[in-house]
C-alpha cells in the first residue's frame, strides 16, 4: 500500500510562493515556522499555507511538485484560487 504525501504551496511573509511535499504537512509547517525548515521559507517568515492536494505516493506526489515549481506565479495564483472555490 503506498503512503498519502502532499503536496503543499505556502505564502511567504514577501508574497512569494513556496512548493514542497510532505506526508504531515502540520508538522511540515511547524518545522518552517520554527525556522528549522527550509533555508527560503526561513528568509521569509512567516508563511501560510495556502493550497494542498493529496498523492498516492512520493513519486506522483514528486511529479506534481515539479510541475507546479514550473508554473508562472500567476498560473500558481490561478491554481490556489480554482482550489479554494471548490
Amino acid at each position: 500500500m503506498k503512503k498519502l504525501y502532499t503536496v503543499y504551496m505556502l505564502r511567504c511573509a514577501d508574497g512569494s510562493l513556496y512548493t514542497g511535499i510532505a506526508r504531515d504537512v502540520a508538522k511540515r509547517l511547524a518545522q518552517h515556522l520554527s525556522g528549522k525548515g527550509s533555508a527560503y521559507v526561513r528568509a521569509r517568515l512567516p508563511a501560510t499555507i495556502v493550497y494542498t492536494e493529496v498523492h498516492d505516493g512520493r513519486s506522483a506526489a514528486t511529479k506534481r511538485e515539479v510541475a507546479i515549481k514550473r508554473l508562472s506565479k500567476k498560473d500558481k495564483e490561478i491554481l490556489i484560487i480554482h482550489k479554494n472555490i471548490q
